[in-house]
């Protein structure tokens, strides 16, 4: 069996395990020497309330998008931020200790204020020195080429023209070293990979698939020929009972980009591989899921809804909510309920597609669907049960059918109930056209595919990222 090389490891997961490491040994030894001697008290220093810190500090860091690809390709963007992203875990932190009476009991209740500052301060300081550390490292590893993936793709034809041009802009890896094996037996050999200084391509008349994986140091073999069928397959088996991974292209998609790829999707692979299943224990976790997370957020959320219905009042006539049909799980239609922010006779026409800059949209609900106060009251939805907190938006029923003639297997986001927030919310920027919609779709699937309890917690922490920073949506 190969051994786990730095190259199979993405720049994000490093950053991730570099932040955790420096935060288990550097957090201890600051609360060790760094605490005032003349604190007397019953506790050791490490007590029940200090690993609230780090826990926050992390849950903060990933919540607001310091490990996606597009933070990592701008460092010195995403590094400005750390300061505040850490003071948000600290602040995080602080509401866990004090509505938590386990951790309340604990030492830092017992400090003076002064004593309390001093560890906040101490907490800023360590977690910011360590996430600074930990981006210097990733970038130094970036710089030397470290963590850079090789892949061997056998197949130079269209297909894997896409599949480099999706790693490019899209992969989890910020760089890959990509060869391709070229068999004119496959695919022609197209001319954009042959014009691509970074790709190599390989000759099936030179040498063997695995001399090739061999020779491009492969970390993964991804079966992407324009045509499939009568290809050897004994090759690739050799080349797996050597310790290379071998991916067909639309899994291999689906793991590296997390997302469907609709362009070269054939039902065969939807219905031999795994997904598209919810067992009964699911739906329940995941009511479960629904109704806890509604109420923890409308709770703290209701002064700010009642001060966006005033504004709303205070700007002109016209209803405070604006109710709509929508399509959710099976099909079902369902009136959806939001905070107006447009005109009262914003659709006097018809129904249209909402457009940036629209002029429908009035100055206060401008500022409302910015801040996405907008969609509060749709948590009402989630508690009644016509929507779920994590699923695919819903879609008004009129642009249902049309995209549905459009776009292939459209309706099978339908599989599970639409969301308040959802995978293609927070990884795709807001659109309204079909080829929008088919974008989108690819995440919606990817989601559907690959439900789990913890895939909508994943994808409740970064919407907070989506909300407070709109612009780091792809």
């Amino acid at each position: 069996m190969k051994l786990l090389k730095l190259s199979t490891i993405t720049a994000g997961s490093a950053l991730f395990v570099l932040d955790l490491v420096l935060v288990v040994l550097v957090w201890p030894l600051t609360l060790r020497f760094g605490w005032p001697h003349r604190i007397s008290l019953g506790h050791k220093p490490i007590d029940a309330w200090s690993i609230v810190y780090p826990i926050a500090d992390l849950l903060a860091l990933y919540a607001m998008g310091l490990y996606r690809r597009e933070a990592i390709l701008d460092m010195r963007k995403s590094a400005s931020r750390v300061p505040l992203v850490v003071g948000m875990g600290i602040i995080g932190a602080l509401l866990v200790i004090n509505l938590l009476p386990y951790f309340g009991t604990g030492a830092f209740r017992q400090l003076n204020s002064t004593d309390q500052a001093l560890t906040l301060a101490l907490a800023g300081l360590c977690f910011t020195g360590c996430a600074f550390v930990a981006r210097l490292v990733v970038y130094v590893l970036l710089r030397r080429r470290w963590l850079r993936r090789h892949l061997l793709v056998l197949g130079a034809g269209q297909r894997a023209w896409d599949l480099v041009w999706m790693l490019g802009r899209e992969g989890s890896n910020l760089h890959y070293d990509v060869s391709c094996y070229y068999d004119p037996a496959s695919s022609e050999l197209d001319p954009r990979l042959a014009d691509d200084a970074d790709v190599r391509i390989i000759r099936a008349a030179d040498i063997g698939v695995l001399m090739a994986a061999k020779l491009s140091r492969a970390d993964e073999i991804v079966v992407a020929p324009d045509e499939r069928r009568g290809m050897d397959l004994l090759p690739l088996l050799e080349c797996k009972k050597a310790g290379y991974p071998v991916s067909q292209y639309l899994s291999f998609v689906e793991k590296e980009i997390r997302r469907v790829d609709l362009k070269r999707m054939d039902l065969g692979w939807i219905l031999y591989s795994d997904g598209f299943y919810f067992g009964v224990l699911d739906r329940f976790l995941k009511r479960l899921f629904d109704l806890f997370a509604a109420t923890v957020v409308l709770i703290p959320a209701a002064p700010l809804l009642l001060a966006a219905m005033i504004a709303i009042r205070w700007e002109g006539p016209g209803g405070v909510f604006y109710r709509q049909t929508r399509v959710t799980q099976n099909n079902r239609h369902f009136e959806i309920m939001k905070l107006r922010s447009m005109r009262v006779d914003a659709e006097a026409s018809g129904a249209v597609w909402a457009m940036k800059q629209d002029n429908r949209i009035t100055r206060v609900g401008n500022f409302l669907r910015r801040t996405r106060i907008d969609e509060l009251p749709q948590l009402f939805n989630v508690l009644k049960g016509d929507m779920s907190f994590v699923g695919p938006r819903p879609e008004r029923p009129q642009f249902v059918a049309e995209l549905a003639k459009e776009i292939p297997l459209y309706n099978e986001r339908h599989m599970v109930k639409a969301g308040l927030t959802g995978w293609a919310q927070i990884n795709y920027p807001y659109g309204a056209s079909v080829n929008d919609a088919r974008s989108k779709l690819s995440y919606d699937l990817y989601y559907v595919k690959n439900f789990s309890i913890l895939f909508d917690f994943v994808i409740l922490l970064q919407t907070v990222r989506v909300v407070l920073w709109p612009s780091g949506v792809r």
